[in-house]
């Protein structure tokens, strides 16, 4: 076997593996679409949802000192016979809700 053939073969694999690894752990965005589909599922175990809507592009949005990129979305919701509408905020990243408020 020819070693100059060895350790080229194991440079590739290396610079492979750590391009590989570059790409994995980049930070991207869950889905808008995602984000809305969790909110929906979690109100409709209280009742039925009458609409929703989500913005499509994060945004930055600043909480206790931390800077997130978030969704901003609305639901609405039939409780008891009457419409309730919620506004709510989720981390771009996660998906996971930040902030979640009635609305007036």
């Amino acid at each position: 076997m020819n070693w100059k053939s060895f350790f080229l073969g194991a440079a590739v694999g290396m610079v492979g593996g750590y391009v590989t690894k570059e790409i994995l752990t980049q930070k991207t965005n869950v889905s808008p679409e995602r984000v809305l589909g969790t909110v929906k599922k979690h109100f409709q175990q209280k009742g039925p949802v009458q609409g929703s809507w989500i913005h499509m592009e994060a945004e930055p949005y600043v909480k206790n000192q931390i800077t997130y990129h978030v969704y901003k979305g609305g639901i609405s919701q039939n409780i008891d016979g009457a419409l309730k509408q919620y506004e709510f905020t989720a981390d771009a990243q996660t998906g996971t809700i930040i902030d979640l408020s009635p609305m007036p």
